[in-house]
């Protein structure tokens, strides 16, 4: 499973909600994480351009899976999501694209 940290903002709605009813979403988002059969490491509010960070651990189908039901509750937006490496998985990787870089005929030659 690959690590993803995703930023986003809530909508006005949201506020609106949060404001009226405070509460910590964080649990929310772990339920979501491990239905869609990943889990939720880390959960993060933050100032500035986005409202919130999460750091997930899941396939790629889970991800998108979360992702989407999140954006469907019309209650988040834009949101944006990295993939994050370990540093012995990069070493893993980077020997592969080596033995692939040696079997690719670059543009013009």
């Amino acid at each position: 499973m690959a690590i993803y940290i995703t930023q986003g903002k809530y909508t006005s709605e949201a506020v609106r909600g949060l404001v009226a009813k405070p509460e910590d979403r964080t649990e929310e988002l772990r339920k979501l994480a491990e239905a869609a059969g990943g889990k939720l490491l880390a959960f993060y509010y933050t100032l500035g351009e986005y409202d919130f960070l999460s750091i997930t651990e899941h396939d790629d189908q889970a991800g998108l899976a979360s992702l989407l039901a999140a954006a469907a509750s019309g209650t988040v937006s834009d949101l944006k999501t990295t993939t994050a490496v370990s540093g012995p998985e990069m070493v893993k990787i980077l020997t592969k694209a080596g033995a692939l870089a040696k079997k690719f005929r670059p543009a013009g030659k």
